[in-house]
């Protein structure tokens, strides 16, 4: 997938100098041919030095690891650990590269000698964890810390993950275009939560875009662009005049992200598709940034810096495309009778319609075709409002999520697993019925108490466990599940049948 980190970790062993080295070295040796299959040579990299009670040592480790090409650490304790070294080689990977560090320790194996060979990592693990908080240091510690060689390798695949985003958002640029739309306080972006985050935005506005579309009427590369969208819908399933717009547009959103990601390695994108855009444009954007979201650059509606940031975020997760959909409107009875009830275990209230316009990929579409943007053609001319993509969500798993920055500043997030139906939605646009449990607790004590906008970012992939993880790193104090019916909310009233 374009447009993401790639990982690569160094793993660092520790011995305490009471303890045997060798006891670490073999460990470290164990764990690497456990990774052997699971990671390359290109993923990870065990530092040849063990540090042992030395900041000679441990600044030896640190020098390797990035001449390695290193962009994540891990301190692995092999036995109890030096904990004054291996915490500032901890703290000075998190300030150089501003790099995720993930602790794990080694487990006493069942046939080890517990007179000279018994590490006590797991004891030394509670050091660390106390050396890295006075150190102010913010690391990842697994569920499960203190692992056999086959577990750690598992750990480290998933830190991997994890890794990505939590590296890709100190070098990733937001670009947004907006002012947002009129009587649109949804999107609303206090800004000061990116650069908490690490994250830079550049803000523009439409007129900026607007000179910069027309710059490309001449482009040479438009035609190439169009036989692409036309073999991408197929015949019959595109609306050959505005091909031209459409590409020009995609061109000129490609070379901005080119022109101006400046020093950052990574991009997403917020436009603004209304009220002015189709009269002036021509068109509405939304099979371009559909177009985009797939060639690795989201691009959310309405000037949503948020879900921006939400969709790059899953895409890292999941490597796969995302999109954002309003959560719309609730499922009819009749199509709950008809078609779900008796089908599959969900009650009315665990559904609702995920919607918008026409900015999902075509490769998460049934039968994807452009069409004209219905709601806004009831007030413009139809011919201004050709550009969106519409077709039913392909069935699966999903997870719908978003990281928000609240009116006072704070940040916030939910997270819930779920699916898309295979149930005919029998509407327009890009749209499918999603179930997930408890969805309607969920939408009142967690959505709505806790001012949510509309906008959810979908990944289609379930990413729920590396999500919570990936906040919780980020320091993320409020993140929002759907509980079950046995767990209520903090506002849900008690008494209530």
């Amino acid at each position: 997938m374009n447009n993401i980190p790639q990982i690569k970790i160094g793993v660092v062993g520790v011995s305490r100098d009471c303890f045997p080295e060798s006891l670490s070295r073999r460990r470290m040796e164990s764990l690497k041919a456990a990774c052997q299959g699971r990671l390359g040579e290109n993923d990870v990299y065990f530092c040849p030095t063990i540090i042992v009670e030395s900041e000679i040592d441990m600044m030896t480790a640190y020098s390797q690891c990035l001449k390695a090409g290193c962009n994540a650490l891990c301190v692995y304790l092999g036995n109890f650990g030096p904990e004054i070294a291996e915490t500032m080689l901890a703290k000075h990977w998190a300030e150089f590269p501003s790099g995720p560090v993930m602790v794990m320790a080694a487990a006493e194996e069942e046939d080890n000698d517990l007179i000279d060979q018994r590490g006590d990592a797991f004891c030394g693990l509670l050091n660390a964890s106390y050396n890295l908080n006075l150190r102010g240091v913010k690391a990842y510690i697994p569920a499960n810390p203190v692992v056999l060689p086959e577990d750690g390798a598992r750990e480290l695949s998933y830190f991997s993950r994890l890794a990505k985003v939590i590296y890709g958002l100190k070098h990733l640029k937001l670009i947004s275009f907006g002012p947002r739309p009129t009587n649109f306080l949804a999107c609303n972006a206090p800004i000061k939560g990116f650069f908490d985050l690490g994250v830079e935005v550049e803000e523009n506005s439409e007129l900026d875009l607007y000179k910069s579309f027309n710059a490309h009427a001449d482009d040479g590369r438009i035609a190439a662009v169009e036989e692409e969208m036309k073999k991408e819908l197929g015949e019959g399933h595109y609306i050959e005049k505005v091909l031209p717009r459409l590409a020009q547009y995609e061109l000129t959103l490609l070379d901005w992200i080119k022109e101006h990601k400046g020093e950052r390695e990574f991009v997403a994108l917020s436009t603004k598709c209304w009220p002015a855009f189709q009269t002036e444009f021509g068109f509405v954007p939304c099979y371009v940034n559909s177009r985009l979201a797939a060639q690795g650059y989201p691009v959310s509606c309405e000037v949503d810096l948020y879900g921006a940031l939400s969709e790059w975020i899953g895409m890292a997760l999941s490597s796969d495309t995302p999109t954002l959909l309003d959560i719309n409107n609730t499922v009819p009875a009749r199509i709950f009778e008809a078609d779900i009830k008796g089908k599959f275990d969900y009650k009315p209230s665990d559904l609702f319609m995920g919607f918008h316009c026409g900015n999902t990929c075509s490769a998460k579409l049934c039968h994807p075709h452009m069409a004209n943007q219905r709601i806004m053609a009831r007030t413009l001319p139809e011919d201004v409002t050709n550009g969106t993509i519409e077709g039913d969500i392909l069935p699966g798993d999903v997870t719908i999520f978003r990281l928000q920055g609240h009116a006072d500043g704070s940040l916030g997030s939910y997270v819930a697993e779920g699916e898309v139906l295979p149930v005919p939605t029998r509407s327009f646009g890009s749209i499918g019925i999603f179930a997930v449990k408890e969805m309607g607790r969920f939408y009142r004590y967690e959505l709505l108490a806790n001012h949510f906008p509309h906008h959810a970012a979908v990944a289609f992939a379930h990413i729920g466990k590396e999500l919570y993880d990936v906040f919780s790193y980020l320091g993320i104090k409020s993140i929002g599940y759907n509980r079950s019916i046995n767990e209520p909310y903090p506002e849900e009233n008690p008494f209530a049948k």
